[in-house]
This record gives C-alpha cells, structure tokens and sequence, in this order.
C-alpha cells in the first residue's frame, strides 16, 4: 500500500475587520484609545498577582518586557511569572515574587564557598550559576603582593575551604552570566562571630534591595556594644560582633612601631582564621534581636536597607512593640519579633520613616 505526504494545511485566519477610514485627521478617538487601554492595564495591576499564563493585555500598543510573552497568533501579552505588574510608559512587565539573583559588576555580596578547585573556589551566591573566585583575586597573608605559586595552591584550603562564608564583591561577569569576584580589600573576606540570614534579594519581592550603604555598624542598646550588619545584594545577611577593636589594637601597635603596613598585615593574618571569638550574652541578645527584626520586614514584604534595619531596631526597643510579653513573665522572649508583635514593628517602622 503506498501513500503520499501532501504539504501542510495553513491554519484558518480569523477574519480581519479594518477600521472604517475617516476624513480629515482627528486624533480625539485615539486618545479614547489610549485612555480605555490604560485603564485596563492599571486595572489588572491592581488586581493583585498575576499568575503564569495569564492575559495582560490584547492592546497592541503595549510593549512586552521582562516577564512576559507575545500570545501567537495574536496580539495578547500573556505572563510567564508570577509576580506583580508594572508600568513604564508603553512597557509592561512582571516582577516576579521569587527569582535569582541577577549578578552586576560591584554589587557587595555574601557566598558560601561550594567546593574548591586547583586555582579557585566555586561560591553560592544565590544565582543561577556558582559565582568564581580565582586565587590571584584575594589577599595573601601578611599582605605580601606577589605572584602565585604551586605553594599557594597546595595550601589553598587554609584560605577557604567548604562551608567558608565571605563577603565578596563582583569584578566582573561572563557571558553565560557567571560573576567573578574578589576580596583584594580589608573590608571583605571571611566571616565569623555572626549569625547568617537568608532572605530574598534583588531579584524581586521584598528583602534586600541596593542601597548607598550595604555594611554598617549598629550601637545596640542593653549593654550589647556594636554590632555589623552586611546586606548582601544577593539577599544573603550577616550580622555579626563589630572587629572594631581589633582593628584599633592594629593601630596602636603600627603607630608604636612606626610600620605603615603593620596594621595591614596584622589584619590579614586573623583573616583566614576559623576560630570565632568570645562574644558576651548581651552582645548576642542584641544579634538575635537584630535578625528578628530583618524577618519581620521580610515577612511583611517591606525592603531590607539600612533605614529600614534601623527603624525596626529602634522600635523594637519601645513599650508599644512588647504588649505579647505576659506579666508573669511566660510570655515571648523579648527579642523575638514574629507574628502580631512583628507587624507592629513593623508598622512602627514604617511609621518613623514616613516621619
């Protein structure tokens, strides 16, 4: 039995209707246009959250952008992510709840150390590809300035090793979206006497966003002294015993021995150490108070940076914000800063920063 494939039968075209030509130029029906599309817009923007698949638009002036597809065969825009609309002129897009991290040159970020390598380590910084960090990108101790060796890298373990946190910064990006980073400063590298929070980042939803200032030190009240909070871009957070003395005890020792380098050196000696030091309980009651009040802006959906962080600390410490604790003392601890109690912190928060 033989058979024959013929060609493919084009699909039916819905029949298209042209609009009725007008004599003489008259733009008020086009602004009618215009108006009713927007509203319709600003209408599904305000509908809430935008599941994948939906329909945005079936305007044909829109734009698509991030987030969204064109509909074939059609001039619908449908979403791809769920997430929220936004609105740039004729540009409509979709803000996702959840997504990766997406790495810029200079962006401060905090990474976990994944596996190690000949001449580098792999890092998790919470994108879609482990972030590098070469061997020539970090500080030697004693700060010696030269060339690496096979020495170095038969010892590159006692730099960092698996499960290491650091603060690093961004150098540069590949083209398959992989970041290259580095920690040639005093101001990043290994990270101890903390604790580390995980929290949404730039990539969309409320949690970290980029700020003037990513590392600050908080004078914490109740004794605790001051503590560092780091915000990685990447929504990666340490907050940690401040190393400010330590750094002053540097010093004053170099001004002793009239050595420019000695407080460089002396640094990162204690860099790469894996021993945290003694932290008192109140400067730890303080941390912990600290990371509660970073889950609660998160959990409310309010942006993680420093006027914020500082905000909800400073109302943390009011009487309005300590109602749950029970008077025969089996209430909640008072430094935990969930449930009803966060979003009055929250609120608070919110509140001061509005002025």
């Amino acid at each position: 039995m033989t058979f024959s494939i013929g060609h493919p039968a084009a699909p039916p075209r819905a029949d298209v209707v042209s609009p009725p030509a007008s004599d003489g130029y008259d733009d008020g029906d086009d602004d009618v246009d215009i108006a009713q599309a927007t509203a319709a817009v600003e209408k599904s923007a305000k509908a809430g959250i935008i599941t994948p698949g939906e329909m945005v638009t079936e305007d044909p002036q829109w734009m698509r952008g991030h987030g969204t597809t064109a509909s074939i065969g059609s001039s619908a825009i449908l979403a791809t992510v769920a997430g929220t609309l936004l609105r740039t002129n004729k540009l409509l897009s979709i803000q996702p709840l959840r997504a990766r991290y997406n790495p810029e040159i200079g962006d401060l970020v905090v990474g976990r150390i994944v596996s190690v390598e000949t001449k580098r380590w792999k890092v998790d910084v919470s994108a879609a590809l482990l972030a590098h960090l070469p061997l020539s990108a970090i500080n030697l101790p004693g700060g010696i300035l030269r060339k690496r060796t096979s020495t170095d890298e038969l010892a590159i373990r006692t730099f960092f090793s698996e499960g290491d946190l650091l603060v690093a910064e961004v150098q540069s990006v590949y083209q398959d979206g992989a970041a290259s980073l580095h920690t040639r400063s005093l101001r990043y590298g290994k990270l101890r006497n903390g604790v580390f929070l995980r929290v949404s980042g730039t990539g969309g939803g409320g949690g970290v966003i980029r700020s003037r200032r990513q590392v600050w030190t908080v004078q914490t009240a109740n004794g605790g002294g001051h503590v560092d909070v780091v915000l990685g871009v990447n929504g990666y957070i340490w907050i940690c015993k401040h190393s400010r003395g330590e750094l002053v005890a540097s010093s004053e020792a170099a001004k002793k021995m009239n050595e420019i380098t000695r407080m460089e050196e002396a640094i990162s000696e204690s860099m790469y150490s894996n021993r945290n030091d003694e932290i008192a309980p109140q400067t730890r009651r303080e941390i912990a108070r600290l990371t509660g009040c970073v889950r609660a802006l998160v959990e409310n959906g309010v942006r993680v940076d420093e006027e914020m962080v500082t905000a909800a600390y400073l109302a943390s410490l009011g009487p309005d914000v300590d109602m749950d604790v029970a008077q025969d003392g089996l209430g909640e601890p008072e430094e935990y800063q969930g449930g009803s109690k966060g979003s009055r912190l929250v609120a608070a928060a919110l509140e001061a920063v509005r002025g």
